[in-house]
């Protein structure tokens, strides 16, 4: 039984306490803090449950956190408000002997660079506090750590060739949405590409790099090599890897927006002036495009994401591996109201606070993912909406 307090009120915040509100015998108190309280309140009258109390909070301001985190004492921050805002929310759990959990690494606001190293030099102080930060713990980054841990444990001895494969093949209706935080959405997406080979790291044009991949249930769509986060630290705790890579699915049209976007300069995070206000040209965009939250009525298709791995087994024989996902955007709508990439990010990061308030992950310092056991969270995936599947020694395509 414990108090587990949750920042953010988006797509991915919603997910999250619905699904931590489905099990009341781990977290039998939730938080739900937004800097518009009035999200908050909107999310616990969809949850309907008395356990759940709403309030306020800037992420920005570390003494505004701080009496946040001392009115309610909770025993874990989940933290799904913004990359920018890690930093802060680290702080103040530090300050109030609070322990960590969020689903991206932080990002600086002027600058799209993703990299673990301002979160990694925490790990003295919590280790030193006695407190647990556990970082990355979405689906990717996240699940897809935990399917790199599961494969290392179980299949091979070592493994040489990662690629982690994300595919959305649903329909929202619009002409142009992005599934979460357009602001964050959309830098990601425009950085230039980056993977792992033979001990360096190459970098490639933004979306230059694509070949068809075929998905389960699904079939083939264009895939885009694209940098992303978890690819620093599993290449860091998995040695053997000689390359890693990360995929994901656009569709044309997406494309064909998204460079009408760049070519106009409505993607750029530097601030221009406007009338005399300043004005930065992507948090306009963001204010006009379509909510996230408010796309998963009118959703069809699925998604499925995966790691496909190849390299020695354990009897030291080549094999391939490939282990996934596929999440209904209709079915996670019909059971959160939000759609399955909401769904497929808040869900572990209800898991990976479980598996610290059971004792099962709890480990003083800071953490990524595959750092801990994957059993007792492969297992609760399977329990709480997000099914695995496993293809041995077929076709990986990579």
């Amino acid at each position: 039984m414990a108090k587990v307090l949750i920042i953010g009120a988006g797509g991915v915040g919603s997910v999250v306490a619905h699904k931590c509100a489905q099990n009341p015998d781990v977290f039998n108190e939730i938080v739900l803090a937004s800097r518009t309280k009035s999200k908050c309140d909107d999310i616990a009258k969809a949850i309907g449950k008395d356990n759940i109390v709403t309030d306020s909070v800037d992420a920005d301001s570390v003494p505004q956190l701080v009496e946040l985190f001392k009115k309610h004492q909770p025993d874990i921050v989940i933290n799904v408000a913004l990359p920018y805002q890690d930093l802060t929310i680290m702080d103040a759990c530090l300050e109030c002997g609070v322990n960590y959990l969020d689903t991206a690494n932080y990002e600086p606001l002027d600058e799209a660079k993703y990299q673990y190293s301002w979160q990694w030099a925490y790990k003295d102080r919590f280790e030193k506090a006695g407190l647990t930060a556990i970082l990355g713990c979405g689906f990717d980054p996240g699940v897809s750590g935990v399917y790199t841990a599961y494969a290392a444990k179980h299949y091979f001895s070592e493994m040489e060739h990662l690629d982690i494969v994300d595919c959305n093949a649903g329909n929202h209706g619009k002409a142009f949405a992005t599934n979460f935080n357009p602001e964050i959405n959309i830098r990601e997406i425009t950085q230039r590409g980056k993977y792992y080979e033979n001990g360096e790291w190459k970098e490639t044009d933004p979306l230059s790099v694509h070949q068809p991949l075929t998905y389960p249930n699904i079939g083939p769509r264009e895939s885009y090599l694209m940098y992303h986060e978890e690819l620093e630290s599993l290449v860091k705790n998995y040695p053997t890897l000689k390359r890693a890579r990360f995929w994901m699915t656009f569709g044309q049209e997406y494309l064909t927006h998204l460079r009408v976007i760049q070519n106009i300069g409505m993607a750029s995070i530097e601030p221009i002036n406007y009338n005399g206000m300043e004005i930065v040209p992507i948090q306009f965009l963001k204010a006009v495009l379509p909510n996230p939250k408010e796309l998963g009525e009118n959703y069809t298709g699925e998604t499925s994401i995966g790691c496909r791995i190849s390299g020695k087994g354990k009897d030291g024989k080549p094999m391939t591996y490939y282990v996934y996902n596929n999440c209904s955007h209709h079915a996670a709508y019909e059971e959160t109201g939000m759609q399955a990439v909401s769904y497929t990010t808040g869900v572990p990061a209800m898991i990976g606070a479980m598996m610290f308030l059971k004792g099962l992950w709890k480990r003083p310092g800071v953490w990524n993912v595959e750092e801990f056991d994957p059993d007792p969270f492969m297992e609760q995936l399977n329990i709480h909406g997000l099914p695995w599947h496993e293809i041995i020694n077929g076709d990986l395509e990579v």
